[in-house]
């Protein structure tokens, strides 16, 4: 099937690694440009590399931006769309869990999350919206959880702020629908990325990655019985950027495993 992104211009907000860095991968297969930034330097070079596998260098821009930092986040987007031309579409996919119980999380981690699941989101729109309405239209997809539904006791601020980029979103679709616009967001389970690797070195570092993952699977009673990866999830991202999903705006796809028991 031809997803109709070739030539497309996709901007991958935290792109550097998990997730985001397959996203851009797959976005350039199809014949997308691409632009990623992240705040390390380091990372942003060595997956600005790995990109380059898949596409010649004038297919990929990739530069430093704190994604909480609204001057960051326009001089992102400005330099990728003067590169390219033009942007067509926006993939929010920068994030970072925090585990811990209300009391036990402290104010600097409730800003922290505030921040980079929320602002970071209305800054990325803010920049990019001129330039989707230059193109005629274009899409936005948002990385959620699928504790933005069905929170846990041991992730409230992470749920809570989740929570609010899903009524964001859903508001966001309606406002911007006149300008052919779609917003959508994509609710992740437990997926194998970066993040969870850290996990398994941190907790359990003489488990190898398969067995440290079944032994996740079997403990959060996944219906799946197995862990999700990033290409799973990236897939379903490239779904709503597509030319076939030109009436879906509004909705959330959940890449979960069947693990949400919420509607």
């Amino acid at each position: 099937m031809d997803l109709g992104l070739k030539n497309k211009v996709a901007i991958v907000m935290g792109g550097t690694s998990g997730v985001g860095l397959k996203t851009a991968e797959m976005f350039l297969q199809e014949g997308a440009r691409v632009a990623i930034c992240g705040r390390d330097q380091q990372r942003m070079e060595s997956a600005r590399e790995h990109l380059l596998q898949f596409a010649p260098a004038e297919q990929v821009f990739a530069s430093t931006c704190d994604v909480t930092s609204k001057e960051d986040v326009q001089s992102f987007v400005d330099g990728a769309a003067a590169s390219f031309g033009q942007v067509d579409i926006l993939v929010n996919a920068a994030g970072q869990s925090v585990m811990g119980h209300f009391f036990d999380i402290t104010d600097e981690q409730w800003r922290q999350q505030i921040d980079l699941k929320y602002f970071a989101i209305i800054y990325a729109v803010h920049a990019v919206y001129p330039h989707l309405v230059k193109q005629g239209g274009g899409r936005i997809i948002n990385i959620n959880a699928t504790l933005a539904k069905e929170p846990e006791r041991h992730m409230v601020a992470t749920a809570a702020t989740r929570a609010g980029l899903l009524n964001l979103s859903k508001t966001l679709s309606q406002e911007l629908a006149p300008d052919n616009i779609t917003v959508n967001s994509v609710a992740l389970g437990l997926i194998a990325t970066d993040q969870w690797e850290r996990r398994r070195l941190k907790n359990a570092p003489d488990m190898a990655p398969e067995e440290y993952y079944n032994d996740l699977a079997k403990k959060r009673n996944i219906p799946m019985g197995r862990v999700g990866q990033p290409e799973e999830v990236a897939g379903a991202i490239l779904y709503l950027a597509s030319a076939q999903a030109s009436y879906t705006s509004g909705s959330t796809i959940e890449v979960a495993g069947a693990i949400s028991k919420a509607l």
